[in-house]
């Protein structure tokens, strides 16, 4: 039986390699079906998968590299991020700009289309 810290690095893994599949296929995943992918367990599956995305950002972003959360919509959004990705990368000295809107739809299309241009996650 896996201990509770095992079980957090093996949905994690599994969001990797989900986040890595739709890079390398050209598309964007929502959070509900990465959540469903990387079979994060309940409670608040989501929340979880908010804060793994945002350290993933941090680790981009330091690491010089496009970010992998971009990836990720809302279903609710219209094909863009939750607010909270915006809000990270204006924090990063990323973005300025809301959450929402012509501003926030370019950006996100500029971050995806570096991810996608990238030959290997």
């Amino acid at each position: 039986m896996l201990d509770q810290n095992n079980a957090n690095t093996s949905w994690q893994r599994r969001a990797e390699m989900a986040l890595a599949t739709a890079q390398r296929a050209n598309q964007t995943i929502t959070y509900a079906e990465l959540a469903d992918a990387a079979s994060i367990p309940n409670p608040h599956r989501i929340h979880k998968l908010t804060e793994w995305l945002e350290n993933s950002m941090r680790q981009d972003h330091a690491a010089g590299k496009p970010l992998r959360a971009a990836l990720v919509i809302s279903r609710s959004r219209s094909g863009l991020p939750a607010p909270g990705f915006f809000m990270l990368c204006g924090e990063l000295g990323l973005y300025k700009g809301a959450a929402s809107g012509q501003h926030a739809v370019q950006f996100h299309k500029t971050a995806i289309t570096n991810l996608w241009q990238k030959s290997d996650p």
